[in-house]
């Protein structure tokens, strides 16, 4: 029998694995069983592995061995939101509505038809939004600390939109971009786009390693620093003042770009300064509409220095100008109207108070989590894999995430995320209480 190729082995391999041949959870041959069996070398029965994990098909045990992924979360592309059994709560991503927000958006689409030049809102309107709007948005952004004008911030069809911007805009393919080793996936996903190479910075309970970042910039040429400061997606930290100001002085004496993702900010009534306001030269702030008011309204901002203005503008004009008007009318209506700011302490009790829901339903767990957010951390015990439990709990009609999804190096720790804001926060506990009981039906 001649040999196998290794493209054909990777091949066979991940056509039975979504063709659903080779189930989630099954556990593959041995690097030494494979190369026997297929006839080839070792190394590259290991290089066969390797691939296939890189196409996030398969996840490496140590000690245990090789499995078929489980890829019921948010992994950091589009999941299959079908679910054996119906569906009992979704913990995987988070979609806040508060009660009444149907009858609000009703009532500011009639006013929106009988007032102004509503024909004005067909038009297309200039890359980075009208100076008005942006004002509006502008002034907004003094509650959160910031103070800028107009002219540094830039409307986009919501806060990816605004990332994927400042990347085009600030590096090229094969720049270093620092980042949190476990931090928001979509992050990832333009990174890849941009062929970006990420450098992962160790976390602590209280933020990055600033240490490490420091080690990091002076090693390699790191061109930014993607950060969330303020109500950390996953891990809910909040740094200190004295750690923003170090974070600020080392991108300063490293001539490194700040971007700083403040999607969360507004769950945490009374934070320390942005880095927008430490460090305005070479900070780049984003953020949206989609976590204080609604996920389906695209509307966000960067806020960016003078000298990447005019790049940012054109990167707009050449992806899609930005957000639409009658969003943008929309948007701007209800952060003058005060919508906005009541949305926000609305989201800010409704967090706390599933925040508690999970600290009661999950207790004896290891979980980590702001007190004011709508995001749990939740680790696993060594025995508990995080592909198998979410397929465990897929059955039982649960959808969360696993650690893949939020890990930005090699190491994939052992933890689920638990998204709070999607199911009815009444239903909330019983799934919660759910998730808990399936955990303690897995045999170590």
């Amino acid at each position: 029998m001649r040999p196998s190729s290794y493209k054909a082995v990777v091949h066979e391999f991940a056509s039975a694995i979504r063709s659903g041949a080779l189930p989630a959870g099954a556990r593959l041959p041995t690097h030494r069983a494979l190369a026997r069996e297929r006839r080839i070398a070792l190394a590259t029965a290991t290089r066969v592995y390797a691939e296939l994990a890189a196409l996030g098909l398969v996840a490496g045990e140590p000690g245990r061995g090789t499995f078929v992924r489980v890829r019921s979360g948010y992994d950091g592309l589009e999941p299959s939101r079908t679910l054996p059994v119906p569906r009992v709560a979704d913990l995987s991503f988070n979609q806040p509505l508060a009660p009444g927000q149907a009858d609000l958006l009703r009532q500011a689409l009639r006013t929106m038809a009988v007032s102004g030049d509503v024909e004005a809102l067909l038009r297309q309107h200039p890359p980075g939004g009208h100076r008005h709007d942006r004002a509006v948005v502008a002034t907004y952004l003094l509650g959160r600390g910031i103070d800028t004008v107009p002219r540094n911030v830039l409307l986009t069809s919501g806060t990816q939109q605004a990332l994927d911007i400042v990347l085009h805009t600030l590096t090229r393919p094969g720049d270093v971009l620092a980042i949190d080793a476990l931090s928001y996936p979509g992050i990832k996903l333009l990174a890849s786009a941009h062929g970006l190479d990420l450098a992962p910075i160790p976390v602590t309970a209280t933020g990055p390693d600033l240490d490490a970042l420091d080690q990091l910039c002076r090693a390699r040429p790191v061109r930014a620093i993607y950060t969330i400061p303020t109500v950390h997606n996953p891990l809910g930290w909040v740094l200190d003042r004295e750690q923003r100001d170090r974070l600020a002085a080392l991108a300063r004496s490293h001539k490194c770009l700040i971007i700083e993702d403040g999607t969360y900010a507004f769950l945490e009534a009374s934070p320390p300064p942005p880095l927008q306001t430490l460090a305005p030269e070479r900070t780049c702030y984003v953020a949206g509409l989609s976590k204080n008011v609604a996920p389906g309204l695209r509307f966000g901002f960067a806020v960016l220095p003078d000298r990447h203005l005019e790049a940012a503008t054109s990167g707009l004009r050449t992806a899609a100008w930005g957000a639409p008007g009658v969003v943008t009318a929309l948007a701007t209506r209800w952060i003058t109207d005060g919508t906005v700011t009541r949305l926000e302490q609305d989201r800010r009790e409704d967090a706390a108070a599933r925040q508690d829901i999970a600290r009661a339903a999950l207790a004896g767990l290891d979980l980590t989590a702001h007190p004011g957010s709508y995001i749990v951390w939740l680790g696993l015990e060594p025995h508990q894999r995080p592909d198998h439990v979410a397929a465990v709990l897929a059955e039982k009609g649960i959808l969360v995430s696993t650690a893949d999804a939020f890990a930005t190096g090699p190491h994939r720790p052992r933890a689920l995320r638990l998204a709070l804001a999607t199911p009815p926060r009444d239903e909330l506990g019983a799934a919660l209480r759910c998730l808990k009981d399936a955990l303690e039906t897995i045999p170590p």
